[in-house]
């Protein structure tokens, strides 16, 4: 937008969209109109490919009065060359293309244009071009129109606002009868006629820089509280005097003399409006009544339209779109159902129901049955309800169905009570030939008594109880966990000042940049999506220009980005730390000062765990019976009880402040326990302390003197590996006087030389320790120990803990063994001779594996040095790449890469060398 402002570009095409909370609104949505409003960019933007339900506009294409949002149309020539289809229909919109109008009542859909076209596609796609179709496709269309209109103007020195040409194209748009108003919009752009339009008001100067807004845009009546008596609405029209560029200021003089006398248009008898407004240089204000007592069920359209009086024939100067929604109501006589029978579709025909859906309702089951013999058809299912302040797709269902000959569909959706309904069956547009079908709507209504449910573990047992209030239901109560939720607070947090270059909107506002990191760890393998919830599904309508966020492993290597709709991002991690980025824009700097604190949720997906659920409080308490299906009748309700997760079924690693997140279904019929789902959450509390073991009765009490004795023992050892050579030497001399037979003193002695910055000098002595350490352990106790299946002496336990330690240091002393025997022979030379043979570094090796896995970590690199002793380097490169595969660092791929140098494998060499620049990036991916 910076750049489109800054080369005073004419024209934009925007074919970008997503569904919002609230229309006409939002930082990003600003930006755009500034854009249009000040800098006088004309921009065409797609209305979505979200329909046929209405009210099914994106943003900002469809609710940003700024933007002219175009639907898409196909016709008769499209269907037969583009299409190919064996017969000419007639015009008509596609199924798939939204429809106005938006929840604030504005139109939503300003025109439309052809929506497909056979297009050039990127050349990664192995084709020159294909067909391309959506409202994605319309929007440059009419955009490349619009194009060819200022072209013509600029050549005739005919000034314009972009309001101006959106009046224009409006007032001289082609209707279509048989199509509606809420998909075609105000009709079919006429580049030809705009011209001629436009063409004959050069005289009028002033008026192509008003625009005339209006609050506000439109009156929409749609649920069942809207419609029992008249609504009376304030509407306001005030004019702006928008520039034709920014040198050329409007003079005050105009602004003075502006004055109109509006004549007040509106078809419909059941709109009430004064016949005259007089309006100037100011805000003026009339009263609207609409009543829709009388009104036939279904959707009624018609528009407060306001004509010059001096000059009718240029069409309406402002458009106050009314709509009312009439739902119809199900009756309990009827079983809570609607049907329609032995009903007839033609090719992208539409059949509209709305339906006021009955108090204490949860779910619709929508069944569509084939009449003809002969043939399959394609049906598109869309329901629709409309939540104040939440975008349409949180009560949005559709469905498309291939219905064969004589057979009957089935589906169901979770509808909200007290909400109208629409429901819309569409024949699919391309679907040749005529189709009839018998189809139905049923409504059900098992519901908990608290809708969204969080249980905390240390809360005991929660009761919640299944009521029923249409007719009987069959009940199953069942809870899944789908996510475990680990919030996040930042570790990090700066605010920076972007680059002026890229970053500078007009009037100087610099934008500024929040960088939140946030440190991760993973118990175990599993797929994550991390979630910003306070900004998560807000993106046009947000007040913050951008949120984006990038995972990276523990090597900086960036692994997922995504960005403000986390359900669509997800990425599988193993076992380990991870760094999360987290980046929020804006140009106001104490805006993004607020979020430095801001937490992030990690669901790690976590399927399988549920809750135990009981119909009493006694089983709850004992674990006895759980509960069973049974039946609820109208009116009744059952009682359930939630008994806490035992903690063995806790995953591991959770701590307290997270939870777990899933859902709650009752009904016992698969396809209405899919439809009607509640949200459950389950707050995990601390996990208990284990008890400490008991000590050993037969093991003697130590007194304080011994106890200090030992403790300062372990503290000389433990430093063994932490000095320097001579001071290393000094202390453990000392500790073998004092304590010869203590076999840690001779392990960390070991450590200590192989950790050694000269460590191939003295790979003698290392191998003499090592032998010190193995000569110290009776490896035939340890293995006949390690044989029992189990041991019953009632010290088993302190056994074993002596016999664990006793493994772990034999394995280690191997290892080190191994490894300087083996690098011994490999250093070896005529001028070097070792007294070391291939026969020592087998033997040590086969001996090691008696005790260990050769897949374990430390034991492993025995195995690849034992290959290269033997100049076996493709072996060694086969026990790498398996190493790799499960746990992948720098130091094992540079070790590949030499085995595919002595294996003088250029290509592979090459390959590795460019991708541990990629894998090990030196620093995090900037945003």
């Amino acid at each position: 937008m910076i750049k489109v402002m800054e080369y005073k570009c004419d024209l934009v095409n925007y074919s970008y969209g997503e569904a919002a909370h609230w229309p006409n609104s939002g930082h990003i949505c600003d930006i755009i109109s500034e854009a249009v409003n000040k800098h006088g960019v004309i921009f065409v933007s797609s209305a979505g490919n979200n329909g046929p339900a209405l009210s099914t506009v994106g943003t900002p294409g469809g609710t940003t009065s700024a933007i002219i949002g175009v639907g898409a149309y196909v016709s008769p020539e499209m269907m037969a060359s583009e299409y190919s289809l064996r017969e000419k229909l007639p015009s008509n919109q596609y199924t798939w293309s939204s429809r106005g109008p938006a929840t604030d009542g504005a139109l939503g859909v300003c025109i439309s244009a052809p929506g497909g076209a056979i297009a050039s596609v990127p050349n990664w796609t192995l084709r020159g071009c294909q067909l391309m179709n959506g409202t994605s496709m319309s929007s440059p269309n009419a955009c490349g129109g619009l194009a060819l209109l200022l072209s013509a103007l600029k050549d005739n020195n005919v000034s314009y606002t972009p309001c101006f040409i959106r009046r224009a194209i409006e007032n001289t748009a082609q209707k279509l009868d048989h199509i509606e108003g809420f998909a075609l919009g105000n009709g079919l752009l006429q580049v030809d006629k705009a011209y001629d339009y436009i063409m004959g008001m050069t005289n009028n100067a002033v008026e192509k820089r008003v625009e005339f807004q209006l609050q506000p845009r439109g009156i929409y009546l749609r649920e069942p509280n809207h419609l029992g008596r008249p609504k009376e609405t304030l509407c306001t029209v005030e004019p702006v005097f928008r520039e034709i560029s920014a040198s050329i200021s409007t003079d005050p003089q105009a602004k003075i003399d502006f004055e109109i006398l509006f004549s007040l248009v509106c078809k419909e008898a059941w709109v009430q409006i004064p016949s005259h407004l007089d309006l100037m240089n100011v805000a003026r204000s009339f009263s609207v009544k609409v009543d829709p007592r009388g009104l036939s069920h279904g959707a009624h359209y018609t528009e407060i339209q306001g004509f010059d009086v001096t000059d009718v024939m240029k069409g309406p100067l402002f458009r106050i779109p009314v709509t009312v929604i009439v739902p119809k109501s199900v009756e309990e006589s009827s079983g809570y159902k609607m049907s329609c029978t032995d009903v007839k579709f033609h090719p992208g025909q539409i059949k509209r129901h709305f339906i006021e859906v009955p108090s204490g309702a949860s779910s619709a089951v929508v069944t569509v049955q084939s009449l003809d013999s002969e043939k399959s058809s394609k049906f598109y299912v869309h329901a629709l309800q409309l939540e104040p302040l939440h975008q349409y797709k949180k009560h949005s269902y559709d469905k498309f169905m291939l219905v064969h000959s004589l057979t009957e569909n089935r589906v169901a959706f979770h509808v909200q009570e007290g909400l109208t309904l629409e429901l819309c069956v569409a024949r699919w547009w391309a679907n040749l030939g005529d189709s009839s079908i018998n189809y139905s709507i049923a409504f059900s209504g098992i519901k908990p008594s608290l809708n969204n449910i969080t249980m905390h573990g240390a809360d005991g047992i929660l009761r919640v109880d299944a009521l029923s209030h249409l007719k009987q239901e069959d009940v199953l109560p069942v809870v899944s966990f789908k996510y475990l939720v680990q919030p996040l607070r930042p570790s990090e947090s700066k605010v920076k000042c972007l680059p002026a270059s890229r970053d500078l909107l007009p009037e100087g506002r610099q934008i500024y940049a929040t960088e939140l990191t946030y440190n991760y760890h993973q118990n175990k393998a599993g797929e994550v999506m991390p979630d910003c919830s306070l900004l998560s599904d807000l993106l046009y309508e947000g007040e913050y220009e951008s949120q984006l966020w990038m995972l990276f492993d523990n090597n900086k290597q960036l692994l997922c980005t995504g960005d403000a709709y986390p359900h669509q991002y997800s990425v599988k991690l193993e076992k380990g730390d991870y760094v999360i980025k987290l980046q929020i824009r804006h140009h106001k700097k104490e805006l993004l000062e607020r979020l430095k604190d801001l937490p992030m949720l990690i669901h790690l997906k976590n399927n399988g765990l549920s809750l135990d659920i009981y119909s009493n409080m006694i089983n709850a308490f004992t674990g006895g019976k759980k509960f069973g299906s049974c039946h609820v009748t109208k009116g009744k309700q059952v009682p359930m009880y939630f008994s806490p997760i035992p903690d063995d079924k806790i995953p591991k690693g959770v701590c307290a402040g997270q939870y777990l997140s899933g859902s709650l279904t009752l009904g016992k019929d698969d396809l209405i326990k899919k439809a009607a789902t509640y949200q459950f959450k389950y707050v995990v509390t601390d996990t208990p302390k284990k008890p400490a073991k008991p000590n050993d009765t037969n093991k003697k009490e130590k007194t304080k003197v011994q106890e200090y004795s030992e403790a300062i023992r372990d503290l000389k050892i433990s430093w063994l590996t932490k000095l320097d050579e001579e001071t290393q030497n000094s202390v453990y001399n000392d500790l073998l006087l004092e304590f010869e037979d203590h076999l840690p003193v001779y392990v960390n002695h070991m450590k200590a030389l192989e950790g050694s910055k000269e460590r191939t000098k003295i790979l003698h002595e290392i191998m003499k320790a090592a032998h010190n350490v193995i000569d110290r352990i009776n490896q035939d106790d340890l293995l006949t120990y390690l044989g029992m299946k189990t041991d019953n002496r009632p010290d088993a336990e302190s056994i074993k803990i002596d016999m664990d330690k006793q493994k772990d240091m034999l394995v280690d002393a191997y290892v080190i063994l191994g490894a300087a025997q083996a690098d011994s022979v490999i250093l070896a030379t005529d001028e070097q001779i070792t007294d070391v043979t291939l026969q020592d570094v087998d033997e040590t090796f086969y001996n090691l594996q008696k005790f260990a896995n050769i897949t374990d970590t430390k034991v492993f690199q025995i195995a690849v040095k034992n290959a290269i002793a033997h100049k076996h380097f493709a072996r060694a490169l086969k026990i790498l790449h398996k190493q790799c595969e499960e746990k992948t660092t720098k130091e094992y791929e540079k070790k590949a890469i030499e085995m595919y140098g002595f294996l003088n494998w250029k290509h592979c060499i090459r390959h590795f060398e460019n991708w541990l620049l990629v894998k090990y990036p030196p620093s995090y991916r900037l945003f």
